[in-house]
């Protein structure tokens, strides 16, 4: 899952973004308010991080004008203003969740996984589709209680795909929820990746949908 990451703090940014992309996230960082809002118009994210106290443009503002352009991305809002009013501006100016400084990052990343959750009609943190098990907590896959060992972007693809079940996904969008910026993208990385999922867990899980991309039917 790709995240955006918003925060002009270096250090603590640069803890976040490490912490959370050994947690399996990809992670695209920006400094300010304005760039957050350049990323948000030029790419699609399945969460948005964002600190308040922002360079350029608020956090507070960038809520505001995403929520006004009518873009349902999940808020996981992270500032150091740890009064009532200002967790009540927050929610309602759009955010779905808040976390004071400091925390934990671990209380962060089951923070993110349980507002995707959310966002998929999930109650539990199982994806389960068939005889297919899938743990985004552990990264662990079983197929009919038998451990199915993938890379980290096999995982990272077939999570994806499940959790946009009964929804063709492009090519195009499962390279942007695999690669940050800067990551060098092979032109038949995804052709792979999916190749080697059918061998792992049967031919039938993938449909092709042909000049779409791919699709997992609703279980």
């Amino acid at each position: 899952m790709r995240l955006l990451l918003v925060e002009d703090d270096p250090l603590l940014g640069d803890g976040i973004r490490v912490g959370l992309s050994q947690a399996g996230f990809v992670v695209d960082w920006v400094k300010d308010g304005l760039a957050a809002k350049l990323a948000l118009e030029a790419g699609e994210y399945a969460l948005l991080v964002l600190d308040l106290g922002l360079p350029r443009l608020s956090g507070t503002d960038l809520l505001k004008w995403l929520r006004g352009a009518g873009n349902n991305t999940p808020v996981l809002i992270l500032t150091a203003r740890d009064t009532v009013g200002d967790r009540v501006r927050g929610l309602d100016a759009g955010a779905d969740d808040y976390l004071v400084k400091p925390f934990d990052l671990d209380e962060l990343a089951a923070r993110i996984r349980a507002l995707l959750r959310r966002v998929g009609g999930r109650a539990t943190p199982l994806i389960i589709h068939g005889a297919l098990r899938v743990d985004p907590v552990s990264r662990l896959v079983t197929l009919a209680g038998i451990a199915v060992e993938l890379s980290p972007k096999e995982f990272a693809v077939l999570q994806y795909l499940l959790e946009n079940a009964g929804r063709a996904l492009s090519r195009e969008q499962l390279e942007q929820s695999l690669y940050g910026w800067g990551e060098e993208v092979e032109s038949n990385a995804v052709e792979v990746h999916i190749h080697h999922l059918r061998k792992k867990l049967g031919t039938e899980l993938i449909r092709t949908i042909r000049g779409v991309g791919y699709l997992v039917d609703k279980a």
